[in-house]
């Protein structure tokens, strides 16, 4: 378990950067200069004595490496301390006193939050769950900072002091707070990146195909509204923009620096850059070493996109920047785009470009060192002109932190995702069924599913998506109806929208009785609506209106081809609440009232289908189950005693108990006449179950006998397993037999980045033969928890006959334990057994090991 609180770079509200990290004996004089420089009413740590002898006896015990129950964390910039927070464990182990001193010119700047916040975190991970604290009651300031931390809170008032208890963990409220914080010192970060007030690009070159002359030449020929340079110590002038020597040279220190020089030379322009005052850099510049080019960054405090990248734009009139080399600008828009992929980038914005489409900003974070798609999504989340937000993804840095992010955004504005390749070729042979099924791709697919992530495949994909986001609202429910004059055509379409989880609409039968009315005698009039060849414009958009106004369709497809008779393409127009989207064979197309057009009805389908995504989503309640029965004192108990491999069966047992699953009990025996004895006590036919070395999937294995109804049997299958295993044999497990039901498999993989991941479907030995599965990332809303109990094909008929209430109940408990107990890597549950009266839990292996509690929502910039 990491203990240690690793120095970080974290943002301020102001958007500068300062290093948070634990101080040790070399710190003693800042902190005593820190203390001493206070006027009286800002001492807010409380020492035993004031003299100053005591006062540096105290702070040196604080920093001791020999003090393991005294912290101190400190916030510097520029080598000079601002402030640090402290804690001294008390009398009781799990709470501790915490005091914070803030330099007096640094106090409302967020520094003493930033440093509670790096504090409370380092005392999770070491046990602690309380902090007390004495403030004095006029110190309003000092009150402030620990009533909007976001933690559960008491004070009480005793004279002029306020004493002040903060509970520790992790709440909603507290997260909510956290991330909150965080928008503001990345929006203020980021506006030197997105909307830079001067920009030099640092090797301009005088040749126009190379790429330091390409993204001057976008700057000037794109209208950028600031001031703007150039450096390259070899010509006078570039594109127009007179040159400078060097970036020292500047007549000022540009806000933004677009660094276009050989790979080698990027560390030490970097450094320059930051001696220079510069706030941001992109690297446009490949192959460069990535530590090097990251000392000066941080060192200065610096922002970054890149290295490797495109660059980046801003089509705002404020802005108008397009510090690329992309060959044509983007046109002005609301989509916020963000790749890893400087192709993609050119890719999506030609096709948007093409359609009439448009970007607010593009970034190409390339090898992503710093700035990354979790920056950029707080940015958008709060920028009024990205109504759409676009993501290429090759890795995630903190997938954690973006499935906060991104759902707390979705709810507000569509995020997009390209899937990008996965490689399975790394998945281990696993041991489990639920580790065989984490791959990497079941686990994104997982996230973006929660999260409310749009996940598309490929550009054609994500720019169909995004057209039909910008033109047409989402539908009200999967009823779709199709409109055609060429059936053959109308009926793919049909078709593609069953395949796509949409349902064909029935028609009312005043819709069909109007359409008779309308359309020839030849014309199919039940959906899809064959019009026939034969009729125009005007007729088709009247078909249109009457289809649009029934009560039973939720959105509508057309679908046209012209012929020598004419084109009823014209006549489609929108519906008013209700998305149209148009096909015409072989054309991706923009129509003139705003209906999106496709080149096939499956394109067209499998955006109506992402629409009708959404809008599940976005009807989903998003609360928390509130979980009783959980007893995780007992639980962390059974993971203290057995710290590395499989658990023994009777601690299977008890952990899963703990959280208060359903678990039929058994005994763990090693001689024949306690199996026999144990068979006796259940009074009833058993079930033998060996344990074994390398013995994990028993009944593969030979390791599993059942419906023992007598001593003598007993002590038959006990013999046997001695002889089947020898040496390896630990014991044998003795449950009593359970009644028939459905069986079903529950488990947990965990990954330290994404978290547990749990998956279910079919169990028993079903789940060897037919790949039934659906997957969820802990922690389960109410609503995660529905959708996986009926994500798996097999849900419905399984859910039929059996108690769907209590399936939801057993997956939201080991979710739970999942989250609470990150030392659980894999946890199987083979089988479940479900009936009309409820579950069992009849089979269950759990891994444990040593695990990183990692603290993903915590204040921190990118460590490479």
């Amino acid at each position: 378990m990491d203990l240690q609180l690793a120095p970080a770079q974290a943002l301020l509200p102001d958007g500068t950067v300062v290093e948070v990290r634990e101080l040790g004996p070399g710190d003693v004089v800042a902190l005593l200069d820190l203390h001493r420089s206070l006027p009286t009413e800002d001492r807010y740590l409380r020492f035993f004595s004031t003299s100053p002898r005591q006062l540096e006896d105290f702070v040196q015990r604080m920093v001791s490496p020999d003090e393991p129950h005294h912290v101190v964390v400190g916030a510097l910039r520029g080598g000079r301390l601002l402030g640090a927070a402290s804690y001294v464990v008390t009398g009781e182990s799990d709470r501790a006193e915490v005091a914070l001193v803030v330099s007096h010119a640094e106090q409302a700047h967020g520094v003493g939050t930033l440093l509670l916040e790096h504090l409370v975190s380092l005392a999770r991970r070491r046990g602690l769950s309380r902090f007390t604290a004495e403030v004095l009651a006029i110190n309003f300031r000092m009150l402030r900072v620990f009533t909007d931390m976001g933690l559960v809170w008491t004070v009480v008032s005793d004279g002029d002091v306020v004493h002040v208890d903060l509970g520790l963990a992790p709440g909603e409220r507290y997260l909510d707070a956290v991330a909150k914080r965080e928008q503001v010192g990345e929006v203020a970060s980021l506006a030197h990146v997105l909307r830079p007030g001067s920009i030099a690009v640092v090797g301009a070159g005088r040749s126009p195909d190379s790429v330091g002359h390409a993204v001057l030449r976008n700057l000037v020929e794109g209208g950028f509204t600031g001031d703007l340079y150039a450096v390259n110590p070899h010509a006078r002038s570039v594109a127009k923009v007179d040159c400078h020597p060097s970036v020292a040279q500047l007549p000022e220190a540009p806000e933004l620096a677009v660094l276009c020089v050989p790979a080698k030379a990027v560390p030490a322009v970097a450094d320059e850059c930051g001696r220079r005052g510069v706030r941001a850099l992109v690297v446009i510049s490949s192959d460069v070493d990535a530590d090097e080019l990251m000392k000066p960054v941080r060192a200065h405090g610096m922002r970054l996109v890149g290295p490797n990248c495109l660059g980046v734009a801003t089509t705002s009139p404020g802005v108008r920047m397009n510090a690329t080399f992309t060959a044509e600008a983007a046109l002005p828009g609301h989509v916020g785009l963000v790749t890893q992929s400087g192709g993609v980038a050119i890719a999506v914005q030609e096709e948007l470009r093409r359609l009439g489409l448009g970007l607010s900003n593009l970034v190409s974070t390339g090898d992503k060192l710093d700035i990354s798609s979790n920056d950029l999504l707080m940015w958008w989340g709060q920028d009024a002109e990205t109504r759409i937000i676009a993501l290429y993804l090759e890795s995630f840095g903190n997938p954690r932190k973006f499935a906060r992010l991104a759902r707390e955004i979705a709810g507000r504005k569509p995020v997009l995702a390209i899937r990008s390749a996965s490689s399975e070729a790394g998945q281990r042979a696993a041991a489990s069924h639920t580790a065989a099924t984490a791959t990497p791709s079941v686990t994104r697919d997982a996230l973006f599913r929660q999260a409310g992530v749009i996940a598309v495949d490929g550009v054609p994909g994500l720019v169909d998506a995004v057209m039909a986001l910008s033109l047409q609202p989402v539908p009200g429910g999967r009823s779709v109806a199709v409109l055609s004059n060429a059936g053959g055509l109308g009926v793919l379409a049909a078709d593609a929208c069953v395949r796509e989880g949409l349902r064909v609409a029935e028609l009312s039968d005043a819709t069909v009785k109007a359409l008779r009315e309308l359309l020839p005698a030849a014309a199919s009039v039940r959906n899809p609506v064959d019009t026939t060849a034969v009729l125009g414009e005007e007729a088709f958009a009247r078909c249109l209106d009457l289809i649009g106004a029934d009560p039973a369709v939720d959105a509508v497809i057309t679908v046209t081809v012209p012929t020598a008779l004419g084109d009823p393409t014209g006549g489609v127009h929108g519906v008013l609440g209700k998305p149209v989207l148009a096909v015409r064979t072989g054309q991706t197309e923009r129509l003139p009232d705003g209906v999106p057009c496709y080149a096939e009805p499956a394109r067209a389908a499998a955006v109506l289908a992402r629409l009708a995504e959404r809008a599940e989503w976005l009807a989903r309640p998003r609360e928390f189950a509130d979980l009783g029965g959980v007893d995780l004192e007992t639980a962390e108990g059974v993971v203290a005693r057995n710290a590395e491999g499989w658990l023994p069966p009777d601690e299977v047992v008890r952990l899963l108990k703990a959280f208060g699953l359903p678990v039929l009990g058994g005994t763990l025996v090693t001689t024949a006449e306690h199996a026999v004895a144990a068979q006796q006590a259940h009074g009833a036919p058993v079930a033998l179950k060996a344990l074994a070395d390398d013995l994990l999937h028993k009944s593969r294995g030979g390791g599993v006998v059942l419906g023992v109804a007598d001593g003598g049997a007993v002590a038959e299958a006990f013999r046997g397993f001695q002889e089947r295993f020898g040496d390896r044999l630990r014991g044998v497990f003795v449950q009593p037999m359970a009644s028939g039901g459905r069986e079903l498999l529950v488990g947990v993989a965990s990954d330290e980045k994404f978290g547990p991941l749990l998956v279910t479907g079919l169990g028993g030995v079903d789940t060897d033969v037919v790949d039934d599965r659906a997957a969820a990332l802990a922690p389960l809303s109410t609503a995660d928890a529905d959708a996986l109990v009926h994500g798996f094909r097999a849900a419905g008929k399984v859910l039929a006959e059996t108690d769907a209430a209590a399936v939801r109940d057993v997956l939201a408990r080991v979710a739970e334990l999942a989250a609470a107990l990150p030392e659980v890597v894999e946890l199987d549950i083979n089988p479940l057994v479900v009936t009309d009266e409820g579950c069992l839990v009849v089979d269950a292996r759990v891994r444990v090991a040593q695990a990183r509690r990692p603290d993903p929502f915590l204040r921190q910039l990118t460590t490479p």
